[in-house]
């Protein structure tokens, strides 16, 4: 009799704490063992030769469902990350956005049978709503999206309004995800360069200005801090905005920041040749390859703590419908990110252990996912995914998967490319392709797990 469901044997497994030759026993979706024992399996996969690595953990996506499904979808947006090796999603739509419980409720019954990987789903906080916060918390959110600046139809916080969210959020130990951008700044830049008829490219980087960044980045650190809650920056563009964070953090704030391959590998002077191709918010900020290297530096010392996506995708149709003012913001992403930090480690610019860190275990930490996610040791879920680190590519618009069609990244050589990916024990996607078999489930936040939820 088989002892096991799964053994995957003989490849390398990658953790943040660093490579060994082992194999990975699964039985009953969790991982039995990790190690020199090779026990009897139903199914014997040989990973000899590939890199054997925890299913990535993207805890900032918009799948726009339900909404503006005509923009990307659960099945579509997961069959996409399924596909580049991430197991599990945090998903915030900003068309119908989740303010209170039924609102959840409501959400997770439309999605009941739409996702092919794992999800846990954020709110939205809203300025004056702060009571909403604790009843959220424990029904299961992972995290509270907060604005501090009107974006997406999400009305902004000032400081006095985010203040009062942390306060509240600080009673019941909450996370907020917060964009920070000053709305004074972006909305006297938008009122002059409005005034002046502009409608070229050049607007983005004005209008949504590297001051409008780091002042509310520098005031929502700050007061990270003095309310004693936790939270993590979103998108950090660049590496002054890195180190106002950082320092609030070895004051004492439990605050994270949030890193995206569009601020890595972008470059600022883009937005004049594509357009509305590279609105996103805040906007790319590198100019030089100096600026790229110190994002990687501040990425693999722990400032940057962690990966996301960011995937918030339109398509080129939809990108190329109006002026630049009226364009929807937001990239694809979750067909390149895996793709992007595993060529970073065959480069040199991370290490495969900073891969497993920053893309699996530090965000299933900081949203409450941990143990059982973002991790290849006994008792976790087995999400796992094979990579052979030797295989090269050209990421190409033909190739995407997301609703979206195109990618910023589109001719972009890579090495290193995902061969399989396994959600708890199962396979649900064969180099690039697939299954759509739509088994993901609910993944509640810590604060279910706190008021006696079902995690």
């Amino acid at each position: 009799m088989p002892d096991v469901d799964l053994l995957i044997a003989g490849g390398t497994v990658v953790t943040p704490q660093g490579r060994r030759r082992a194999h990975v026993a699964v039985e009953g979706g969790r991982i039995r063992s990790v190690g020199p024992g090779r026990p009897a399996a139903r199914e014997t996969v040989d990973a000899s030769g590939l890199l054997v690595m925890p299913g990535a953990v993207d805890t900032h996506v918009h799948l726009m469902d339900p909404g503006s499904i005509d923009r990307e979808d659960f099945p579509t947006g997961t069959s996409a990350a399924a596909a580049s090796g991430v197991t599990t999603i945090i998903e915030h739509s900003h068309g119908q956005p989740v303010r209170t419980v039924d609102d959840l409720r409501n959400k997770l019954r439309h999605l009941q049978g739409r996702s092919n990987v794992d999800f846990g789903l954020a709110a939205h906080a809203w300025p004056g709503l702060t009571d909403a916060v604790p009843a959220l918390w424990e029904a299961g959110v992972a995290f509270f999206k907060l604005f501090t600046c009107t974006t997406h139809g999400v009305p902004g916080h000032d400081a006095a309004a985010l203040k009062a969210h942390l306060e509240a959020s600080a009673l019941v130990d909450a996370v907020t995800l917060m964009h920070c951008e000053d709305e004074s700044l972006t909305e006297a830049a938008e009122t002059l360069l409005r005034a002046e008829g502009r409608v070229d490219g050049g607007i983005l980087t004005e209008w949504r200005s590297w001051d409008a960044e780091l002042v509310a980045a520098a005031v929502a650190a700050l007061l990270v801090r003095r309310t004693g809650a936790r939270a993590n920056v979103a998108h950090v563009s660049n590496a002054e905005v890195a180190g106002y964070v950082a320092a609030e953090r070895a004051r004492g704030a439990r605050l994270g920041a949030e890193a995206c391959p569009q601020y890595f590998l972008l470059r600022e002077h883009e937005v004049h040749e594509h357009g509305a191709l590279r609105k996103f918010t805040p906007p790319a900020r590198a100019r030089t390859a100096d600026d790229e290297a110190q994002m990687w530096r501040l990425l693999r010392e722990g400032v940057l703590t962690h990966m996301s996506t960011d995937h918030a995708p339109s398509t080129l149709a939809q990108k190329q419908q109006g002026d630049i003012w009226n364009v929807h913001f937001g990239l694809p992403g979750l067909d390149s990110t895996m793709a992007l930090l595993l060529d970073a480690a065959a480069r040199g610019q991370l290490a495969y252990e900073d891969v497993a860190r920053v893309y699996s275990e530090a965000p299933a930490k900081l949203y409450g996912l941990w143990p059982v996610k973002g991790r290849l040791a006994g008792g976790a879920d087995a999400d796992v995914i094979l990579v052979d680190p030797t295989a090269t590519r050209t990421l190409r618009n033909e190739d995407v998967l997301s609703k979206a069609g195109w990618t910023p990244f589109h001719g972009r050589s890579v090495t290193g490319q995902v061969v399989r990916t396994y959600l708890r024990g199962e396979l649900i996607a064969e180099n690039g392709r697939p299954s759509r078999n739509c088994t993901g489930r609910f993944r509640p936040g810590a604060g279910a797990a706190a008021g006696g939820g079902e995690r």
